[in-house]
């Protein structure tokens, strides 16, 4: 098991930043901590990384008890905070170096080269360098840090992450601030290391979770409020179904409304909903099945069905379900 976590609990005062939260990601998974700003993500993230305790509960990363064995936790976590920090005055390549340098008594503690410092130098500089060439700094490295863009910053947080090859990898909201292009090449590169390596990341943009990740986790006030697989993460509401139909000629949303079945009729194309519209959205129970109710009705009318299909409700939408109070 690369994360498992039991019973976590952590207070501040009276408030519980987390209250019970158990959970267990399995080696090679990319997972999304999903929820609203203050529901605990930050507080999970810290304690597995060593920097805060849990106030009861237990926690492991690799098999090494977070709070027994925090040296070989740090061994095998890359931790990408929030904040980014970064020494701007720095090159690319010299903060690396640097990083490189802090990490050898860990990264090195039993390497038959510690004693030996040419051979250890030149061990680092080749995992610096193939660092680089992951990340895609290859033609920034040169460059002072605070010259960088935010997408070239973010990608030597990740740079410093990586560079003691950690199996597991845990990023907090690592594509916050980004433009849509930035966007792009973190969430690429995110994709291509979670390829190697188990990936938990923080963020409450849904689209973030469906383009990168495997499984996603909500929490809502300090608990867990749902965890599955993306895929199976639609269909958790079950409160309703929606038929996307078009028909080849107008209809008024009256007539859409006797078809048995029908709750709710939706125009997807204009906010005026009694406008006649050939397209239309209804709204069904989930238990309800109105498709072949609908092709009748067009037989009745003597109307076409140009394309009928069924829409999967949006994880935006559920995530709104479960973390409204």
């Amino acid at each position: 098991m690369s994360i498992s976590v039991k019973e976590i609990t952590k207070t501040y005062g009276t408030q519980k930043a987390l209250d019970a939260v158990s959970l267990d990601i399995h080696p090679g998974e990319i997972v999304g901590l999903l929820g609203p700003n203050g529901a605990g993500k930050s507080t999970l993230m810290k304690i597995l990384t060593c920097f805060i305790p849990p106030t009861s509960g237990e926690a492991s990363v690799c098999g090494f008890d977070v709070m027994e064995q925090s040296i070989e936790v740090r061994r095998k976590v890359g931790y990408l905070p929030e904040n980014n920090p970064l020494y701007t005055d720095l090159y690319v390549k010299e903060f690396l170096s640097f990083i490189a340098e802090l990490r050898k008594p860990f990264a090195f503690r039993h390497s038959p080269f510690l004693n030996n410092s040419e051979k250890r130098k030149a061990k680092s500089e080749k995992r610096i360098n193939e660092i680089i060439e992951l990340t895609g700094l290859g033609s920034e490295q040169h460059k002072k840090i605070g010259a960088l863009s935010k997408g070239f910053r973010q990608r030597v947080g990740l740079a410093q992450a990586l560079l003691h090859d950690p199996e597991v990898l845990i990023l907090d909201e690592p594509t916050s601030g980004l433009d849509p292009n930035q966007l792009l090449e973190i969430r690429t590169l995110i994709k291509k290391i979670g390829k190697q390596k188990t990936v938990m990341l923080s963020t409450h943009i849904m689209q973030e979770v469906e383009a990168i990740c495997d499984r996603a986790i909500i929490i809502h006030k300090g608990k867990i409020v749902a965890d599955d697989s993306t895929k199976n993460l639609h269909s958790l509401s079950g409160s309703r179904n929606i038929i996307k139909v078009e028909f080849n000629s107008p209809v008024e949303s009256t007539q859409l409304l006797a078809i048995q079945g029908v709750l709710e009729v939706l125009n997807p194309t204009s906010s005026l909903q009694q406008e006649a519209s050939t397209t239309w959205q209804l709204v069904s129970d989930f238990s309800t099945d109105i498709r072949g109710d609908v092709f009748n009705f067009a037989v009745n009318n003597q109307l076409t069905v140009l394309s009928l299909q069924k829409e999967e409700q949006k994880l935006e939408e559920l995530f709104q379900e479960l973390t409204n109070d």
